[in-house]
């Protein structure tokens, strides 16, 4: 018979002031990590796999580990800040992950994210996954807007969060270890749409008598004014009802998209980064939607309920 008696956990006062932490990586967000934890007086052990960035770290007061399994040994809260997924196997490959709380800030998938924590829960951790939203510079500081979305083992979260804090804010996602991820890629997903929107603003206007810095606060305001727009997407969603609260309806867009279009042309810029999109709408539009929003596309989009890619 299998043992199932849970693995002891290494002793520590709860909400310890200052929980010691080992982080596994010092790459520029890691360094960040240790330097905001560092700061607010926490006990810090680090490893990298290239010791010379680890040793920059010992003059700011941290400890330096030889090896991933001895830094791992060193305290029971650990920080994974590595280059992908198959880092974080390779270095904690063989070491006792045994009543350990692992917390992986390493980028990822879902799936990833899911398949580690089953990993490292076999292994005797507690796992909790995130997605930094920030930049290394912002890490650390409080005005920054900064934040990391963990999801994963809700008591790990609860018992760690003020030392999670420290260096970004934190957002619980859920139990599923795929969230945090998940929410990550989607926020950085839209964040890719917007940048395509905006290079292809500027190329419309960069061969014109038009300084860009003078472009860029109207552009700015603009998008800043369409966002809202999420929440009516969101509800449309939520309803079912594509037709609600509509404002400018699919009909009227695809309309509209001749003169971007035409537009594009005359001043000699490619479409390719508006015409997957509207090629999109068109086809939501000849299923009989033009009194609609244009939320249908999410359903094109969604391969599993047979959208674009089926």
């Amino acid at each position: 018979m299998t043992d199932k008696t849970p693995a002891p956990r290494i002793p520590l006062t709860p909400h310890t002031p200052h929980t010691p932490l080992t982080v596994l990586g010092a790459g520029a967000m890691g360094t960040a990590l240790v330097r905001a934890w560092l700061a607010a007086g926490h006990p810090v052990t680090v490893w990298n796999r290239t010791p010379a960035r680890a040793e920059a770290l010992a003059a700011e007061g941290a400890t330096v580990a030889r090896t991933a399994a001895e830094a791992v040994s060193a305290n029971r809260l650990v920080i994974v800040c590595l280059l992908d997924d198959a880092s974080v196997g390779a270095a904690l490959d063989g070491v006792d992950l045994t009543g350990r709380d692992l917390v992986n800030l390493t980028t990822g998938t879902p799936a990833d994210g899911r398949t580690r924590a089953a990993w490292a829960t076999a292994r005797g951790a507690r796992f909790l996954d995130g997605g930094i939203m920030a930049v290394p510079p912002m890490i650390g500081d409080t005005d920054s807007g900064g934040y990391v979305f963990y999801s994963g083992s809700s008591a790990l979260f609860t018992e760690h969060r003020d030392t999670l804090a420290v260096p970004a804010g934190t957002r619980y996602v859920g139990e599923d270890p795929g969230f945090a991820a998940l929410h990550d890629v989607a926020l950085l997903s839209a964040m890719t749409g917007m940048f395509a929107g905006v290079s292809h603003a500027f190329a419309l206007i960069r061969r014109e008598d038009i300084a860009p810095g003078d472009f860029a606060p109207l552009l700015a305001s603009w998008l800043t004014a369409m966002a809202p727009a999420v929440h009516l997407t969101a509800e449309q969603l939520e309803r079912g009802d594509y037709s609600h609260g509509v404002v400018s309806n699919l009909a009227m867009q695809v309309a509209g998209n001749a003169t971007l279009l035409r537009t594009a042309e005359e001043q000699g810029v490619s479409t390719e980064l508006l015409t997957p999109y509207m090629g999109l709408m068109e086809r939501w539009l000849a299923e009989g939607h033009g009194e609609e929003d244009g939320t249908g596309v999410v359903e094109l989009l969604d391969v599993g309920r047979g959208g674009a890619g089926a």
